[in-house]
């Protein structure tokens, strides 16, 4: 499985490429709406292939990155997996509840995260050390909310509410509550 801020630098790139092609398109528009010359109309042909490669760049970049998301190849097999781990969490008055102190997850392992919610919609996001997030899901009460996972590199993490739930949501965080061990590769800090 790619780790996301691989998956996320690559999808920089693409897609920075990908917008400037877009803005050069507006660009060629401009230009020809502003010319003192009108275009001939041969001109059109090529305006016309560049939209259409355009649209062949995008559509292809979302092919090749299709089962690159670490998330998607797991969901889409998703009856078929059995999680190593199973945590059972709920969160209640702007509070998660663990199982434990520290959930222990060892490397490679499939590890479940069921979250329920007692009284308003949360978030529920794994967070390293340097704030970026590993993921994240929506938590809301009387429904199934739960998020497969596997880890690949040792780190500690912290859990924090994505979404807004009243002004004490922004104090939702646990520190230090995740920490995958036994893999070759760490998490940078």
């Amino acid at each position: 499985m790619a780790d996301s801020l691989d998956v996320l630098g690559t999808l920089k790139v693409a897609y920075t490429i990908y917008t400037l092609l877009i803005i050069s398109l507006f660009a060629w528009f401009a230009y020809s709406v502003n010319a003192k010359h009108k275009p001939k109309g041969i001109v059109r042909i090529p305006f016309y292939g560049y939209i259409a490669l355009l649209v062949f760049v995008g559509v292809s970049i979302h092919i090749l990155t299709f089962n690159k998301v670490p998330w998607v190849e797991m969901d889409l097999k998703r009856d078929d997996i059995k999680a190593d781990k199973v945590f059972h969490i709920s969160v209640a008055d702007h509070k998660f509840k663990f199982p434990q102190e520290r959930l222990f997850i060892e490397c490679g392992q499939k590890a479940l995260f069921e979250v329920e919610s007692k009284d308003l919609t949360y978030g529920f996001g794994l967070f390293r050390q340097d704030g970026t997030m590993v993921f994240q899901m929506q938590v809301v009460p009387g429904s199934r909310n739960d998020l497969l996972w596997q880890f690949h590199k040792n780190g500690v993490y912290d859990v924090r509410s994505t979404e807004y739930s009243g002004p004490k949501g922004a104090r939702m965080f646990v520190k230090n509550v995740v920490e995958v061990r036994g893999c070759d590769v760490s998490e940078k800090s």
